[in-house]
């Protein structure tokens, strides 16, 4: 036989359009005699029943005519019962060894993903590797790991925008995509990675999540903290980034309108608030930014703390630590126990699986439950290990800044008035020129404390009721500290 044209099909048999093999047909369809179409085995060939249908039309119409080396099977309008029983058979049986492949592949992918291995691509911010038993690993990358953790840390202050803060931040620190052409962060990518919990010891994998084997970025607390920005009553303090200088910018709700208070630059320099008149509601107010700022200063001078209590307050929790450390210890003791009766319930339920008494999807969930507890447990433990210190600490410069909230509104510049607004305040709302607010907790413990014996009250609540709360204003200290 005469060669005429050659095909190389390295396109699934089984799923999808196999547009190289219909284009291989629609050629012999359209020559003026019988072309034979000759592969080595009929797995080469196809791997379905779907084609037969189509070829089967074909060889009756004497367009076509199957040669198969390996078996010695010619397949034409004249070819015999028995030969053609056999291409059924070994159509049959290049399809069951294509659904035993697909088995084989499934079990091998969900043996990974409970031993915590990810099997694609590296996240932004990980490089894949092979270690030196040539086994597929992540590690840091080391150019763009902290960048991608900066990302996180610089969102969970929850008064930047991902379209237009982030995307600026990415493209001023450098922070590019891992592909040849090295493009921008889009504002769609960031998002992606501010939502992917691969950052802190989750895989996600078609809705379920699965603990992996890698080293984290970020901290599961600042990664909650992140979702609270976005999902919570903080995503009203993000905004559409803006070159304009404006303090409120996306921060106030109008309580008329209950929309976001909008702000206008006037002759340059004159910035106003436009909200709705409450006399009116029809018509727009423009309330001068300055009386809202003064509003602001007054608010933060109820939280001051006088220099020479100050200073008693900040002796008094350095000759506390004992106390410090003994309810630590107890947190610890209560937590460790409760580490050891889910592990205890973990043991249980694979018992339960093994003598079949559960099904393996009971047991996937209830498991999965648990040992997301576990791994909350064991960051609360390690929160309480660090704690001692850091609790003390935090907490004399949360107080040693609240005592100068108003003094460093006054020095900041916009962008850090903004972070101190959202650090203090919560539900900004203007009804016509008079701001109406809620304190951010432990701020709304502290307002209007004069005497020694209140200010102790206050330390011990702190400590016992807002322990986690002033943990997590850590991040955003940072944000203060520069302001100072």
């Amino acid at each position: 036989m005469k060669v005429i044209k050659t095909y190389e099909l390295v396109e699934s048999s089984t799923r999808g359009e196999r547009k190289e093999f219909a284009a291989m047909l629609a050629f012999a369809q359209a020559q003026n005699e019988t072309v034979a179409i000759v592969a080595d085995a009929v797995d080469r060939f196809q791997r379905s029943f779907k084609e037969s249908v189509l070829i089967d039309e074909l060889i009756r119409n004497e367009k076509v005519e199957l040669h198969f080396y390996r078996e010695g099977m010619i397949i034409g309008k004249g070819a015999s019962s028995t030969d053609i029983l056999r291409w059924d058979f070994s159509v049959m049986g290049a399809k069951s060894y294509v659904l035993n492949l697909s088995e084989n592949v499934r079990r091998s992918l969900e043996y990974k993903r409970r031993n915590g291995e990810w099997g694609g691509k590296a996240p932004l911010g990980y490089l894949n590797k092979r270690d030196a038993n040539n086994k597929s690993m992540l590690i840091h990358d080391p150019e763009r790991a902290f960048l991608v953790r900066m990302l996180f840390e610089e969102y969970a202050k929850g008064c930047l925008s991902i379209s237009g803060d982030l995307m600026r931040m990415a493209r001023e620190w450098g922070l590019r995509n891992k592909t040849r052409k090295g493009g921008i962060l889009s504002a769609s990518q960031i998002q992606h990675i501010l939502m992917n919990p691969f950052y802190y010891g989750e895989m996600r994998i078609k809705g379920k999540l699965y603990p992996h084997s890698y080293q984290p970025l970020i901290s599961k607390e600042l990664f909650d903290q992140c979702e609270q920005v976005r999902l919570g009553s903080s995503r009203a303090t993000t905004t559409r980034y803006s070159e304009k200088p404006f303090v409120f910018r996306g921060l106030i709700k109008c309580a008329v309108s209950h929309r976001t208070v909008t702000c206008d630059l006037k002759k340059g320099r004159h910035v106003y608030l436009i909200c709705r008149d409450p006399a009116h509601p029809d018509k727009k107010l423009f309330v001068p930014e300055s009386a809202v700022l003064d509003q602001v200063r007054a608010i933060l001078h109820t939280i001051q703390v006088p220099p020479k209590l100050l200073d008693a307050l900040l002796s008094h929790m350095k000759a506390g630590h004992e106390a410090e450390t003994r309810f630590h210890r107890d947190a610890i003791d209560g937590l460790r126990r409760e580490h050891d009766q889910v592990r205890d319930r973990l043991a249980t339920l694979l018992d339960l699986r093994l003598d079949k008494s559960i099904t393996q999807d009971e047991y996937d969930k209830k498991a999965r439950e648990l040992k997301e507890r576990q791994t909350e447990i064991a960051l609360r433990i390690e929160q309480h290990q660090k704690g001692e210190e850091h609790f003390r600490t935090t907490l004399e410069s949360l107080i040693s800044l609240a005592s100068r909230a108003a003094e460093l509104f006054e020095r900041s510049k916009t962008e850090q008035k903004r972070q101190l607004v959202v650090f203090v305040f919560s539900n900004l709302r203007l009804r016509g020129k008079k701001l109406e607010f809620s304190l951010r907790s432990p701020f709304d413990l502290m307002v209007n404390r004069a005497s020694y014996s209140s200010w102790l009250a206050f330390l011990n609540t702190v400590r016992t009721e807002h322990f986690d709360q002033v943990l997590a204003l850590r991040p955003l200290m940072a944000a203060i500290a520069d302001a100072a």
